[in-house]
């Protein structure tokens, strides 16, 4: 049965890390957050500008994202701060949503406590108790049944539709038939896309969802008036040779190699458990992208790219891979996986996939990607819809 190490969570789920969470729920605990996460081995700080003052469907989906955090398989405990009391953003909610995974959860209130140097002094004291137990657990043979798969892209050049897209696709479809399931997101890169993923649908229902939501992200990015050349395509999609959205949606599409797609899930949501593709509603902003996946429970990313990139997610390993040799040269720090060979026919797209394939197993088990040993954590941002209020 293919297989990886990793940690079995209570709820069964399974981890590719073994991180604890300091997650600020506002704004106004990330300072704590980051001061607790700098004393703790193993301290992953979730900070962000959000959690107050935001209308009532931005609020919740501030909230989810963070739960999200906490309940991915990847964090072995979280400790969770705020400063007073806010709508949803608060330790009460977020804590008692993390634990019905049965994962340790503990809070900190920095008014409760007296302040934020004793914030920090309680934080700290629970972190490091939460690591002790947490640092017990071992790495376990699971299947690959067990695996949520991010799918993305960044960066995208003329080499990305026809080498490291469609190579992502195959070990994707891989991933699929040994029982895992994958996630393809940013619909605004899918738009032109359509009617190709729509004939991969699992029925006629999901067929009508990829078309009905890529439309209502169309609608959003039309309702502001403006042209969004230069954002969609990017500056640099433009200096890489792609000339319309529609020629980076059809390469971008690319990456869900040839499975069925078994349903499309809002922004953040758990897919189902059947496997295969899933589409998630998320913009083409690569960290608010890869954060709704990870949000999700997935476990792992590869992130396709022809001019390199930097992102990596804090919490989810994040795999870049490039087809073009020139940027592979310039960008290697980051990058991981080398698939140049494909356009210089030294390699099928096939094997690169297989390739791809090995590099995530290996990921999953423990292997380290490069943005991970350089502290590469550019990868969280959470979506909005509404204004500040």
């Amino acid at each position: 049965m293919p297989s990886f190490w990793g940690y079995i969570r209570p709820d069964g789920s399974v981890g590719a890390r073994n991180y604890i969470l300091i997650l600020s729920a506002t704004i106004y605990s990330n300072s704590v957050a980051e001061r607790v996460a700098n004393s703790i081995w193993g301290a992953i700080p979730i900070t962000h500008h959000l959690g107050r003052t935001q209308t009532r469907s931005d609020l919740k989906m501030t909230f989810d994202i963070l739960c999200g955090m906490g309940k991915n398989p990847n964090v072995g405990g979280v400790v969770v701060l705020d400063h007073f009391r806010e709508e949803l953003c608060n330790v009460d909610d977020i804590a008692h949503e993390i634990s019905k995974t049965g994962k340790p959860v503990a809070k900190v209130n920095i008014r409760d406590t007296g302040g934020a140097i004793n914030a920090v002094a309680d934080a700290t004291r629970k972190a490091m108790h939460i690591v002790r137990e947490i640092s017990k657990q071992k790495r376990e043979l699971v299947s690959v049944s067990d695996l949520l798969f991010g799918l993305n892209c960044g960066t995208s050049d003329t080499t990305s539709g026809l080498s490291s897209n469609p190579a992502l696709g195959f070990c994707s479809d891989r991933i699929i038939r040994e029982g895992g399931r994958s996630i393809l997101a940013e619909f605004p890169e899918l738009m032109g896309a359509e009617e190709w993923l729509a004939s991969k649908a699992a029925n006629a229902e999901v067929a009508q969802k990829i078309w009905d939501q890529i439309a209502g992200f169309e609608r959003r990015i039309l309702a502001t008036g403006e042209d969004i050349r230069g954002s969609q395509p990017t500056g640099d999609n433009i200096a890489g040779g792609l000339s319309t959205i529609e020629e980076k949606s059809l390469g971008g599409a690319k990456k869900s190699g040839s499975a069925t797609i078994q349903d499309v899930v809002g922004l953040g949501e758990v897919p189902g458990k059947t496997p295969g593709l899933y589409m998630m509603y998320t913009p083409g902003h690569g960290s608010e992208s890869i954060t709704a996946i990870a949000a999700a429970g997935a476990q792992a990313l590869v992130f396709s790219t022809g001019g390199g990139h930097t992102i990596s997610h804090p919490i989810m390993p994040t795999i870049k891979i490039t087809g073009n040799a020139i940027s592979y040269g310039l960008m290697q720090d980051t990058v991981d996986l080398d698939l140049c060979g494909i356009l210089a026919g030294e390699i099928s797209l096939e094997q690169a996939g297989d390739l791809i394939y090995n590099e995530v197993m290996e990921v999953l088990s423990g292997k380290l990607t490069k943005c991970e040993i350089l502290k590469e954590t550019t990868g969280f941002a959470i979506h909005r819809v509404g204004i500040s209020i």
